[in-house]
């Protein structure tokens, strides 16, 4: 059957797929509106499909997300499908600018999967930044740290199993599950939003745990709408916003012409005069960090991992305790 709506042959390639995260979890793009030329058309607003040449709807996009226009790219519509530890959920729904339907524990019954650390993720906690971790622990300790969360997650799951067995409402028999259990939602979001939770949550400063969510849905983003991905990578996420200092400091070393840009005579600037120019040695830093040229990160996905909604459906239904008639 033929549709008038835009469609992306990519997006259609992983429609209704599910796609694993760390180790109960996924992500499915159940749904999409829109397209890279439907951010065009909203922008244009004066022509219809397939009137326009691939390079003229990129350079639209691009200029558009340059400048901050961001509107037409609210245009595009996404909904997912999601399983992650509650913690994960916690973070995620601070972004408040979707439609959100999560899984009810007051009115279902709970499957018992929790999520469970790799060795390479159980860390110290960092000394630079209060909600982050540093390097790794010995393997005593994450042994040992293994055993207490299987013990406290059979207690948990004993607990609720009980109750729910002896008919206790469920909104109460739930109260004792920890955060590493695993919750779902329907999630639907708009182009614009999407990549700035992006934008927060593929960063290396995020829990690494929602990266891993992030990183998915950046990969479905790209076969959705491929240009808007691509102008997102260059403009927001590697590219750096400069400060006035910043400018002035790139002012002194070079110089532009009509279509160049030189490199100023002998250009150079010593400590005193970056401080003159109004940066402090933490600033210094940054500015030279930004001068290095980043690597484009490529979330390209892994279509062998690809399960159905069966499949994630029957793992799901398995978790769930023994039916009390």
């Amino acid at each position: 059957m033929e549709t008038k709506r835009p469609t992306s042959p990519a997006a259609e390639e992983i429609l209704g797929g599910y796609f694993p995260a760390l180790d109960h979890g996924f992500v499915a793009l159940v749904d999409y509106m829109g397209t890279d030329d439907d951010v065009e058309r909203a922008a244009r607003v004066s022509y219809g499909y397939g009137t326009r040449k691939v390079s003229a709807t990129r350079g639209l996009v691009r200029y558009l997300r340059r400048h901050r226009h961001t509107t037409p790219s609210e245009m595009v519509e996404f909904k997912f499908h999601c399983a992650m530890p509650m913690f994960v959920a916690r973070q995620w729904i601070r972004h408040r600018t979707a439609s959100i339907n999560e899984y009810s524990a007051r009115y279902s019954l709970m499957p018992l999967l929790y999520y469970m650390p790799e060795r390479e993720q159980f860390a110290l906690q960092s000394t630079q930044n209060q909600q982050g971790r540093d390097a790794g622990t010995s393997d005593a300790v994450y042994a040992e740290a293994i055993e207490r969360w299987r013990s406290l997650r059979e207690a948990a799951s004993d607990g609720y199993t009980w109750m729910v067995g002896e008919d206790v409402a469920r909104e109460i028999a739930r109260i004792d599950l920890p955060l590493s259990t695993y919750t779902q939602w329907y999630w639907k979001i708009n182009l614009h939003n999407l990549l700035h939770f992006l934008s927060l949550r593929v960063d290396p400063h995020a829990q690494w745990e929602i990266q891993v969510f992030a990183e998915i849905i950046a990969g479905m983003v790209k076969r959705v709408a491929p240009l808007s991905y691509e102008a997102w990578v260059d403009y927001d996420l590697v590219g750096q916003p400069m400060s006035r200092a910043e400018l002035e400091v790139l002012s002194r070393l070079l110089v532009g012409g009509e279509q160049q840009i030189s490199a100023r005579d002998g250009a150079s600037l010593d400590a005193d005069q970056l401080k003159e120019a109004g940066l402090s040695p933490r600033e210094v830093r940054e500015l030279i960090a930004k001068l290095q040229a980043p690597a484009r990160p490529d979330f390209e996905l892994d279509l062998s991992k690809m399960k159905s909604a069966e499949e994630v459906g029957k793992t799901m239904s398995e978790a769930v305790p023994g039916s009390f008639e």
